[in-house]
């Protein structure tokens, strides 16, 4: 018998790549907490669609509330299960899975920001696994309907890298690896924490601007303050994470040096990073909502205080401020809670030394 899966948040990531692995035959349970999710897989299965070049494919799936689950106390446990939730329900989700899982059985973190010392905190490191999935561009459009606003990125740019916490290759990384390959490009990495980190500056980024501006990619790039405004964040959560010691990889396919010093305000690191941005709007996939922005257009209770605002934290833990991170922390928590409106003038009339 294979491996029993289970997705724990059916969401953009775990729609997608789960989907592709409920296609190619694996045993997959999906289990959620939005109940018209639920039933539209129930009805209708998992439809997985592209902006462009990928045919649209539909996937007959089970799908179990998370009150029903329960019931898995009388089945075959969990082999793998990927917890796909927002940063915020991390625990309990961990919590909730890890009764059903087998023996040998262990937690993946297939999600944004760095929370594999909580799912840890619960089932331990020994079972804990990461997996970041790197510009994947999805959002859950409808219930049961997963829609990536590009095709495949194959050889162009690998989107998902799967680690150990402690570097080294293994079986299960392997097993896991395989799993989300049938989705896309796929890599092993010896660099989980650097690849974490360098994925936090990525979202921090982007996500919360779009959030506080009601602005998606493509206008956030355009605008020349606003795009200034990127590199600050990413500048300041790169000198954080290069104090911290972690080995940051490319960020947007740009040396995270080069976007450092054009946030510090350097005129060539500024020219490359304008140039290769620019570039970036132009493709179709600027014409993507970041997750956090899709969050706030749902109404939904945002990352901002795993994204940004963790940058925050660490910084003061080692004296480093990031006054730019903070500030936009503090935005779109006044946005959340209602007490702004989203619109750009948040960031334009912004003001920092």
């Amino acid at each position: 018998m294979g491996q029993r899966i289970a997705i724990i948040g059916t969401g953009a990531v775990g729609g997608y790549a789960g989907a592709h692995m409920a296609q190619a035959g694996e045993d997959v349970i999906f289990i959620d907490m939005w109940p018209e999710n639920v039933a539209a897989m129930r009805s209708n299965g998992l439809r997985i669609s592209h902006l462009r070049d990928i045919p649209e494919f539909n996937v007959p799936v089970r799908a179990l509330h998370l009150t029903e689950l329960q019931g898995l106390s009388k089945e075959r446990p969990i082999d793998i299960a990927f917890v796909c939730v927002k940063s915020y329900d991390t625990a309990w989700a961990t919590m909730l899975v890890q009764q059903y899982l087998a023996p040998g059985g262990f937690v993946v973190s297939l999600q944004n920001c760095m929370n594999e010392a909580t799912i840890a905190a619960v089932v331990g490191w020994g079972r804990t696994l990461g997996a970041i999935a790197s510009s994947i561009t999805v959002d859950l459009c409808e219930p049961g309907h997963v829609r990536r606003a590009a095709g495949k990125s194959g050889a162009a740019h690998t989107v998902f890298r799967v680690g150990e916490v402690h570097g080294r290759t293994t079986d299960r990384a392997r097993a896991v690896a395989r799993l989300v390959a049938l989705s896309d490009s796929t890599r092993i990495t010896a660099n989980l924490w650097g690849e974490r980190w360098t994925k936090l500056v990525t979202n921090a980024m982007a996500n919360g601007l779009s959030a506080c501006t009601g602005l998606i990619s493509r206008d956030l790039l355009t605008n020349d303050v606003l795009r200034h405004f990127t590199a600050r964040l990413g500048s300041e959560a790169i000198r954080i994470g290069q104090a911290l010691g972690y080995e940051l990889e490319e960020v947007h396919h740009i040396d995270p040096e080069t976007i450092a010093r054009a946030g510090e305000g350097d005129p060539e690191a500024r020219r490359v990073y304008d140039e290769h941005r620019l570039a970036e709007a132009a493709k179709g996939g600027a014409a993507h909502r970041p997750s956090m922005g899709q969050d706030m257009v749902k109404g939904r209770r945002t990352e901002i205080d795993f994204l940004n605002g963790y940058i925050v934290e660490r910084g003061q833990e080692i004296g480093l401020d990031a006054p730019a991170n903070a500030a936009l922390t503090d935005i779109v928590r006044r946005v959340e809670r209602g007490e702004l409106q989203p619109d750009p003038s948040h960031i334009l009339d912004l003001r920092l030394n």
